[in-house]
């Protein structure tokens, strides 16, 4: 069973506050498919120090989603791009699109 991204970082860090937790879920929202595309097209245009930059961006998310075990392997995979190993990118891919089918659901 993969891990499911979750809110509970969020709905910790907001404290009850509500506009603040809408707020922060609003910026994944808006950021999320943005980073998500930008990664995709360094990927298939075999930009390696580019897609570990997004790699670094995007696993900032996955931890505050919950996903620790995902944010490990993102850790990995962003070192390992920097050598044109892309050995976990499929992966990795399942993980974002797991985030994506999240977001489109909060």
């Amino acid at each position: 069973m993969t891990e499911q991204p979750n809110l509970i970082y969020i709905k910790k860090l907001s404290g009850e506050d509500k506009a603040f937790e809408e707020k922060f879920i609003a910026i994944i929202k808006a950021e999320f498919p943005l980073e998500f595309r930008e990664y995709l097209g360094y990927v298939r245009d075999r930009r390696y120090k580019e897609t570990s930059e997004i790699v670094h961006k995007l696993k900032h998310k996955l931890n505050i989603l919950g996903l620790e075990k995902s944010y490990r392997l993102a850790v990995q995979y962003e070192e390992d791009l920097l050598n044109a190993d892309t050995r976990l990118e499929q992966e990795f891919n399942l993980i974002l699109k797991n985030i994506e089918d999240f977001i489109k659901n909060i």
